[in-house]
């Protein structure tokens, strides 16, 4: 096994205007913090794909991502496009964590069913097989038990190879991080 470094991240997920957004990205980067991540949540904090790209834009080696982004909350080709924007955007720093969904008032609040947990482990599945196809920048189509995706040409293509935080607990979803892990 390779040896990697250590390295430490700073998560935030509030600023009253962009001047302190960009302030706590420095701020973070200035402080040695190889990353800087925001959760995806509906309470009272900034959206997180938007705050990565004014992050990115106020940092020049910060990676910056999601830590981590609800996979119910978005369509897997919309997430898998927006990451590699970012991606673009950011010079190759972005870092998407992904996870199944948890929080019960998130759901409530957007009014999506929360399914259960077996159910939301294999779409998060699905879509991170749909973010690395498009990510390809090749043609693309998928045909799951939950998404379908045809023919599509992703771009941009991502500037680097997007990592993949798969965040959560339990045997099914560390299996999957496993499995994703492998295909590395």
């Amino acid at each position: 096994m390779a040896h990697r470094r250590f390295r430490f991240g700073a998560k935030a997920t509030k600023a009253a205007s962009a001047k302190e957004w960009s302030q706590i990205a420095r701020r973070a980067e200035d402080l040695g913090y190889a990353s800087l991540q925001i959760d995806d949540h509906f309470g009272s904090q900034l959206a997180p794909m938007p705050a990565c790209v004014a992050a990115a834009a106020a940092t020049d080696t910060l990676q910056i991502g999601t830590l981590v982004a609800g996979n119910d909350f978005r369509n897997p080709v919309v997430l898998a496009k927006e990451a590699a924007t970012i991606d673009l955007l950011s010079d190759g720093r972005f870092i998407l964590g992904i996870g199944a969904g948890w929080l019960r008032s998130d759901y409530r609040a957007a009014g999506i069913e929360q399914a259960d947990a077996r159910t939301r482990i294999a779409r998060l599945a699905e879509t991170v097989r749909i973010c690395r196809g498009i990510w390809t920048g090749k043609p693309f189509s998928f045909d799951g038990e939950h998404y379908r995706v045809a023919e599509i040409t992703g771009y941009p293509k991502p500037l680097s190879s997007i990592p993949l935080l798969i965040g959560g607990g339990g045997k099914e979803i560390l299996s999957l991080a496993a499995r994703e892990r492998s295909e590395e």
